[in-house]
C-alpha cells in the first residue's frame, strides 16, 4: 500500500497535484475538510459529534479526525493507497496517524513537501481569489498571516518525517506538469 502525505503552505498547489497523483497511482484522496463534510452529511456518529463542535466555532479534535480517517481506511479495504492532504498538521497528529496505520498493518511511505517562496504564494493566492472568488485569498495581510502560521506550526512536522527518512522536498514552482513530474519521480523512487 502506498501512503503519501502531501504537504505545503497555502497556495503551494497541494490540491491540484493531489488530484493528478490520485489518477496516476490509483490512490484515494483523503482531504480532512472533505472527510469532515461527508461524515456530517452522512449523519454518522462522528459526523454528529463534529457538527456540534463546528457549530460552536471550535476546531474538531484530533481524536475525531483520526476516527474519521480510520472509517475511511476501513471502508476502502482494497485501496492501493491514500494521499493525505491537510492532515497531519502537527507532530501529535502525525504520531496518532502512525499509530492508526500501524494498527492496520500499513504506514506512511513518504511526505512530499511542496516548497514555494512566500511572494510566489501570495501572488498565487491573490490570483486564485480573482479567478475562483475565494474571499479567504483576497486580503494580502491575511495571506501573510496564514503563511506565517504554516511556517511556525508545521516545520516540526517536516522534521518528524525527516527523522524517519520519509521526507522529500519538492520545488513547487514551474508548470503544473513539471511539478507533477518531480512528485512522480519522488514517489517512484520509494515505491520500487
Amino acid at each position: 500500500m502506498l501512503n503519501i502525505v502531501i504537504f505545503g503552505p497555502p497556495g503551494a498547489g497541494k490540491g491540484t497535484q493531489a488530484k493528478k497523483l490520485v489518477d496516476k497511482f490509483n490512490l484515494i484522496h483523503l482531504s480532512t475538510g472533505d472527510l469532515l463534510r461527508s461524515e456530517v452529511a452522512a449523519g454518522t456518529e462522528l459526523g454528529i459529534e463534529a457538527k456540534k463542535i463546528m457549530d460552536q466555532g471550535l476546531l474538531v479534535s484530533d481524536e475525531i479526525v483520526i476516527g474519521m480517517i480510520s472509517n475511511k481506511l476501513d471502508s476502502n479495504p482494497d485501496a492501493e493507497g491514500f494521499i493525505f492532504d491537510g492532515f497531519p498538521r502537527t507532530v501529535a497528529q502525525a504520531e496518532a496517524l502512525d499509530s492508526l496505520l500501524s494498527g492496520k498493518n500499513t504506514s506512511i511511505n513518504q511526505m512530499l513537501a511542496l516548497q514555494v517562496d512566500d511572494e510566489e504564494l501570495i501572488s498565487r493566492l491573490l490570483k486564485r481569489a480573482e479567478t475562483e472568488g475565494r474571499s479567504d485569498d483576497a486580503d494580502e495581510s491575511i495571506i501573510r498571516n496564514r503563511i506565517q502560521e504554516y511556517n511556525n506550526k508545521t516545520a516540526p512536522l517536516a522534521d518528524y518525517y525527516q527523522g524517519q527518512g520519509k521526507f522529500s522536498a519538492i520545488q513547487g514552482t514551474g508548470s503544473i506538469d513539471d511539478i507533477f513530474d518531480k512528485l512522480t519521480e519522488a514517489i517512484e523512487q520509494i515505491a520500487l
